[in-house]
């Protein structure tokens, strides 16, 4: 509906919906039709005589006279009349075009829009241009027509007429006058068609170091088309017709129709203008990808609603191609009560299954058929999407669209869009009824389901005229309606189970094996790399394979081949924090607030204010207290004494309130790597690159044991419930039992081994979600791997970077993994599923980093500090930090407080401010 709105670009009567699919507007000319044989009554109708590759159209000045269409084919003669020769209206009569036809097409009888009237038998017109020395011209453009129109083969028509328009485009260009400013420079121009619901419209595209210009041959509906560069938000590449010839140009951010939808005649040409657009761009427009779209929309920051708008436009899907239009999924399955439930299961349809799938008995029926078809089978004779679906929701506010594409005709009036509950009805009993909805069912504007044009749509059985859509009970009126599809869209069931519709459309139970099991299987014509048309010789061929594709609908294009994460929900934060040993994964990952949900609160809040103050990090102080690099930090809970290991051997006790070192302890000649402190602040736990831990009493400043447990450097090392993981080169991580009371009380502890797990490459990071059921690692070949640490399995191996994971963090929820890599990438990982959902680019190396599951603070090479808005995909902020790279980061439980280490060999305490 939006793209009828934004084509109403004049009042005139003459659309080129007027033309048949696949027909192109050549020319018009002032003209006037003698329109009587009686010289009695003989009269001038003046207006304008369209030429177009298959027909000719008269458009009367007068609009209570009908537009008059000739479709070429129907001529049997088509001539040029001089003065004096065999005029068969008057003599002495000024040059003009004689017609004579078996068929006519009357449109728009008293300005209505309505089915065409057709009148069959034999019909002469008089046309007499206005401009008479272009006569002859246009009527040897008529023949050539003509000829193109009779000839056997489809194949050889349209070869004719595309070498017709192939001859007109090279005779012209791009008229220069048309820029907007002298100074602008051109970079290309080359010839492409304007893509419009159900046309094309060639023309001529010019692109300037300021402005996008599209020139119509035919000068239709504009003389040019121009798009501001500075203007556009977003661009896509487009298939049209299964081949990559398509370029669709956004100017906002969320609409839903674009400004300007082009398809060109060769890929290169698409190409470099994409590229041509994107560099101009990509200083101030984020590229967004569909891993991008999901991390935002699983956290909460986009809608259902919004979401599936950005996965079709990823997929190809344009309100510009009704082949392709986007696709929404009914959800509610209820249209019959007086109430809606959306508090009930019931109440909606199930998303895991697809239409087709949804009516046991129908399914059993077509699964018999389908068992017994021959290669290439398919499940559905009929696709969940296609222009006449499309139309067949829409023909209330596109009614000549709906008659452009049936040849001047509805369908039947029984057959038309009636009643929400009888569609819904149809497509669950329906033999060949397996239609999904369009975005207009959660849109803003339900004029669709209302016929307030007063549309002539043909009369029902039973006498009723086709009127307004019948709603359900639970409705009052439109408004209500959608009000109440938008409120099911975003309801909590839709949010819990919309990935599994995503997976049936975009994702990987689109096709083969998954696609089977699913009963998800549909024509091959309709998925893209089905066929390839440009291996087709036969013109013939051909062009039926491009008409069935067009006209049956596409599937869209894959987006993910692996099972699509659930939406991050408030029912899972719910859950239990000490999950069971037969946990699912999906119940391992949530934390739930604790017993002291007040003192939690204001936790959370003091955190949401740090998070959003970030980008105002103020230094407070700092201090060289090493030799060598920072490797670790870590901080009693008092905040009053900070211990810190460093390359050069040492750990240094340093004292907050008198800012002066107070402790420096050495272990061993080697690198220590990190350190943590145990509960009640009694005990440092250190790591070294002698393959060593130690553990050191504070109270007693002296080592007091030492684990001997790896064979080559430890990484890392994470603490939870007496549990001690240790992350070392020699490609493993290792769980100790270590009671943390006997350490304190100074017992000689015995250290057990509860767990071994083995890697592929040297371990160089590890973190522990916020309940310790879940551990990431990373690895120095760039895979993240995520380990149940209640049964110690592996969940998932993700080979995100092309180098050295740097550090590798949990979300405060659990859902998601951040890691930063030597390959300058952030990667975040879906717990869930395994699936790397969003990849970010930096500058340089981040080697450290906090973050609270959108905004990031970490440290690169340089020494800055850097805070990225992870939905953009962009940095927010720069701040200047060490002259050496940022070794390690802490932060407090509040987020309050944050201290730094860098090679610079010094520490440096940061506070966010409000």
């Amino acid at each position: 509906m939006a793209f009828i709105k934004k084509k109403e670009r004049s009042k005139e009567r003459f659309s080129l919906l007027l033309l048949d699919l696949e027909e192109y507007y050549f020319e018009q000319h002032t003209a006037y039709q003698l329109n009587s044989k009686n010289t009695a009554q003989k009269r001038k109708n003046r207006g304008s005589l369209k030429i177009c590759s298959k027909s000719i159209i008269f458009e009367p000045e007068q609009i209570a006279e009908p537009i008059l269409k000739i479709p070429l084919r129907d001529c049997k003669q088509i001539e040029g009349v001089e003065e004096n020769d065999r005029n068969p209206f008057n003599e002495g009569r000024p040059a003009g075009i004689f017609i004579e036809c078996q068929q006519v097409y009357f449109i728009k009888e008293s300005n209505v829009v309505g089915p065409y009237r057709i009148e069959r038998g034999g019909s002469s017109f008089f046309f007499q241009l206005e401009v008479s020395r272009k006569t002859e011209d246009v009527v040897q453009t008529l023949l050539q027509l003509h000829r193109a129109s009779c000839l056997d083969k489809l194949g050889d028509q349209t070869a004719m007429i595309a070498a017709n328009l192939q001859s007109r485009l090279a005779r012209t260009s791009f008229d220069k006058n048309s820029f907007q400013s002298v100074s602008e420079k051109p970079h290309m121009e080359c010839e492409a068609e304007m893509v419009t619901p159900l046309v094309t419209n060639p023309g001529h595209v010019c692109i300037t170091d300021q402005n996008l210009y599209f020139q119509p041959l035919n000068g239709y509906p504009e003389q040019v088309v121009q798009i501001m560069l500075h203007s556009v938000r977003r661009i896509y590449k487009r298939r049209h017709g299964l081949r990559p010839l398509g370029l669709e140009v956004f100017c906002t951010e969320n609409d839903l129709c674009s400004d300007i939808y082009l398809k060109f005649y060769n890929t290169k040409d698409r190409d470099e203008l994409y590229y041509y657009i994107a560099t101009f761009l990509e200083n101030h427009m984020v590229e967004h990808t569909a891993e991008s779209y999901m991390l935002q929309w699983q956290r909460g920051h986009i809608s259902n609603y919004q979401y599936l708008l950005h996965l079709n436009n990823l997929a190809d899907r344009s309100c510009n191609d009704l082949s392709q239009y986007p696709v929404f999924p009914w959800v509610i399955a209820d249209y019959t009560s007086p109430e809606l439930d959306l508090l009930n299961p019931l109440s909606f349809r199930e998303l895991g299954k697809p239409v087709g799938a949804l009516n046991r008995e129908r399914l059993e029926r077509l699964l018999a058929r389908y068992r017994d078809m021959p290669d290439p089978k398919f499940m559905y004779g009929s696709h969940y999407s296609s222009p006449g679906y499309v139309l067949f929701y829409l023909v209330r506010v596109a009614p000549e669209y709906m008659l452009c594409l049936q040849n001047g005709r509805y369908d039947h009036a029984d057959r038309m869009f009636n009643s929400i509950a009888e569609t819904w009805k149809n497509c669950l009993e329906g033999a060949t009824d397996f239609k999904e909805l369009i975005p207009e069912f959660y849109g803003s504007d339900p004029s669709f389901l209302e016929n307030s044009p007063g549309l002539n749509l043909g009369k029902r059985q039973g006498g009723k005229m086709v009127g307004d859509v019948v709603l359900p009970p639970w409705a009052s009126d439109i408004g209500q309606f959608l009000l109440k599809s938008q409120q099911a869209l975003e309801s909590q069931y839709v949010s819990e189970h919309l990935h599994e519709w995503i997976d049936l459309i975009f994702g990987f139970r689109q096709r083969g094996s998954e696609a089977v099991a699913a009963h998800n299987v549909f024509h091959p014509l309709t998925y893209e790399g089905g066929i390839d048309c440009d291996s087709i010789e036969d013109p013939d061929q051909k062009i039926a394979m491009l008409t069935q594709i067009l006209e049956f609908g596409q599937t869209p294009k894959q987006l993910f081949s692996s099972p699509h994460p659930q939406r991050i929900t408030p029912k899972f934060q719910c859950m239990s924090r000490t999950p069971s040993q037969n946990a699912s994964l999906s119940e391992l990952s949530p934390v739930s607030p604790s017993e002291d949900s007040s003192f939690e609160d204001l936790t959370e809040e003091s955190k949401k204010l740090s998070w959003s103050n970030m980008t105002k990090l103020k230094l407070v102080s700092s201090h060289k207290i090493h030799k060598e690099a920072i490797t670790g930090i870590a901080v009693t809970r008092s905040g009053t004494s900070v211990f810190t290991t460093s390359q050069d051997s040492t750990l240094k006790m340093f004292s907050k309130e008198s800012s002066t070192l107070q402790r420096s302890m050495s272990f061993s000649n080697m690198a220590l790597s990190s350190c943590l402190m145990l509960p009640e602040d009694a005990t440092v736990v250190c790591s070294s690159w002698d393959n060593n831990v130690y553990f050191y009493s504070i109270a007693y400043g002296r080592r007091q044991d030492t684990i001997m447990g790896h064979d080559d450097a430890i990484s890392k090392m994470c603490w939870r419930d007496n549990q001690l993981f240790t992350a070392s080169w020699d490609s493993t991580v290792k769980v100790w039992r270590c009671v943390s009371t006997d350490i304190t009380s100074n017992k000689r502890s015995q250290f057990e081994l509860l767990a071994e797990f083995e890697h592929d490459a040297g371990v160089n990071t590890i973190n522990l979600n916020q309940a310790g059921t879940l551990l990431a690692s990373g690895s120095k070949e760039g895979a993240v791997s995520i380990w149940d640490t209640t049964n110690f399995v592996l969940l998932h191996q993700v080979q995100c970077h092309s180098g050295t994971i740097h550090d590798i963090a949990f979300s405060p929820d659990s859902r998601h993994v951040l890691s930063a890599g030597e390959d300058r990438s952030l990667r975040v990982v879906d717990v869930q599923t395994g699936m790397l959902i969003s990849t970010v680019t930096a500058d340089e190396q981040q080697r450290c980093f906090c973050w609270d599951g959108n905004t990031v603070l970490s440290g690169d090479q340089s020494g800055d500090l850097l805070v990225w808005d992870l939905m953009a995909a962009k940095v927010t902020e720069k701040i200047p930090g060490h002259s050496g790279g940022v070794t390690a980061m802490w932060m407090n439980e509040q987020c309050s407080s944050i201290i730094t280490g860098g090679e610079d060999k010094q520490i440096l305490f940061w506070k966010p401010q409000y």
